[in-house]
């Protein structure tokens, strides 16, 4: 897809540590797939692991995303903050990243694990609670779906 550049480059940023700091704090994306010229869109919670610039989502294992992403792995997705309309200006404080990259089932107990914990840890206080509830025996995982987005571009914006 062709690069367009931002209008009002003031409030966009390539800046790694603002990149970072929306995946690590944000708690769902949206996700756009597409296939046979037919788009399609998802929120989903999501765990972002930062060392492999990577993003996990659980979901079922079989349904349309699932179908869509193993006819097209390509992706997009946004990751928006909102902080707060402001009445009375119409203004609207945010910061958002966009992204690229490649879509992938994960199916390896060990890394269906890694996933599971890097999803755990960023969305729960405490994902030891879970984990013992939910997680204990190795066969659960087999339950349940994991998609890996490896990110190949991101680009982050931000309002007032």
């Amino acid at each position: 897809m062709a690069k367009y550049h931002f209008r009002l480059t003031e409030k966009t940023t390539n800046d790694p540590e603002f990149l970072n700091d929306i995946l690590s704090k944000g708690k769902y994306m949206s996700l756009a797939l597409c296939r046979d010229n037919e788009p399609y869109i998802v929120t989903l919670s999501y765990g972002y692991d930062c060392e492999n610039n990577s993003i996990f989502c659980h979901c079922a294992r079989k349904g349309l995303k699932l179908d869509i992403i193993r006819s097209n792995n390509k992706i997009c997705g946004t990751v928006f903050l909102d902080e707060g309309y402001i009445q009375g200006e119409c203004g609207q404080p945010y910061r958002s990243v966009v992204f690229r990259g490649i879509a992938s089932e994960i199916t390896k107990l060990d890394e269906k694990k890694h996933a599971m914990s890097v999803l755990l840890n960023h969305l729960e206080d405490d994902s030891s609670i879970i984990r013992d509830k939910k997680l204990k025996e190795d066969n659960i995982y087999n339950s349940f779906g994991i998609l890996r987005i490896d990110i190949a571009d991101i680009s982050g914006k931000k309002g007032r």
